[in-house]
């Protein structure tokens, strides 16, 4: 029996529109992308031919034939945007991160409530191969009690570029733009951290935002180390955890980003080979005899455009919310205290409702 598509709106074809959310919104059958928003209508209808464009958001959100409006708008226009669909009736989905300001987060939460709407804000890489991997190996036991893991994505581009995510303006800069990412996978994995130390700087020739981030979460018997820089040309291992059973290293990238920007389309269930992830995964443990024994692991292959089926079924009502926004929220509490910390110098305890996190 066929069902009804729900009607989509894109709000925004930049980088994010184009490459992540028009073609992953696209594959999934419960879906149907129906009209995009951008100021250039030339460059939507050269990727979507049928799909109606509209000149501004306002005129996006005013369609009464959407039941979804996707936000993919540099970041100090989420709150706005996302306020104005949620009073408009629609379902919605923010990028990350949610807001620049907690504050504006919050009130979207409350809104939603209010309104009775779907919330989510796109946190794409709890669905990174290698990320589904980790989940797997701490799930199975495989590192025992888990000690230290440091997380970093690295990427080698000496020159600023003159776009909104590299310049001077609010939501700018890495911590806003990769740290998102690599604090959710952290609370994913580990929960509330008891603590959070920042460090950030701008350490390119010219640059205006930080393009380098250290962030230390504590936890009880764990740390957590969290890294990104523009300026690496050694490329460092994706993931390293250490337990008290052994330790776990992870290469590479996951590869569906890449994959998308060569203009590759997933579908929905995934086809054989999308997600697949190349790079070096190793478990390394102690034999009897005192030496080391790497142990290849198989990579779980990723799948970014079941965020996306997991909002239809939401819609629906047929599942929950994949990221609901109080998740998103706490993800931004981090981001924000994550920045006070790095003003003051100091680590910051983080406080959940006036309560230190356990």
């Amino acid at each position: 029996m066929s069902i009804e598509r729900l009607r989509v709106g894109l709000i925004g074809y930049g980088y994010a529109g184009k490459t992540f959310h028009a073609p992953l919104i696209a594959a999934v059958p419960a879906l149907e992308l129906a009209a995009v928003a951008s100021s250039d209508a030339a460059k939507v209808r050269a990727d979507w031919p049928g799909v109606a464009v509209q000149a501004t958001p306002a005129e996006l959100i005013a369609r009464d034939d959407l039941d979804l409006v996707v936000i993919a708008t540099p970041n100090d226009t989420h709150h706005p945007l996302a306020r104005d669909a949620l009073r408009a009736g629609r379902n919605v989905v923010v990028d990350k991160p949610f807001t620049v300001a907690l504050a504006d987060a919050r009130e979207l939460v409350a809104l939603a409530r209010e309104r009775g709407r779907l919330l989510s804000v796109f946190h794409n890489r709890r669905w990174d191969g290698d990320f589904l991997t980790l989940e797997r190996l701490l799930a199975d036991g495989a590192l025992g009690r888990v000690v230290e893991m440091t997380s970093r994505i690295d990427r080698w581009r000496p020159e600023v570029r003159q776009r909104w995510r590299e310049g001077a303006g609010p939501g700018a800069g890495l911590w806003f733009d990769l740290g998102p990412h690599l604090v959710d996978q952290a609370l994913q994995l580990f929960g509330p951290p008891r603590a959070i130390a920042l460090e950030r700087a701008g350490v390119r020739d010219g640059a205006q935002a930080d393009d380098w981030f250290h962030a230390s979460l504590r936890y009880d018997r764990l740390h957590v180390h969290l890294q990104a820089s523009m300026l690496a040309a050694a490329i460092a291992p994706r993931f390293v955890l250490h337990g008290t059973r052994g330790s776990f290293v992870k290469h590479g990238f996951d590869a569906q980003e890449d994959a998308l920007k060569a203009g590759v389309r997933p579908v929905w269930p995934p086809q054989a080979g999308w997600g697949a992830d190349p790079g070096k995964a190793v478990l390394v443990t102690c034999a009897d005899d005192g030496r080391f024994v790497e142990t290849p692991v198989a990579t779980e292959r990723g799948a970014q455009q079941a965020y996306f089926a997991a909002v239809a079924a939401a819609i629906r009502g047929e599942a929950p919310n994949p990221v609901p926004p109080e998740e998103a929220l706490a993800v931004m509490e981090l981001i924000e205290l994550g920045i006070r910390s790095a003003h003051e110098r100091r680590e910051l305890e983080w406080r959940i409702d006036g309560a230190p996190a356990r």
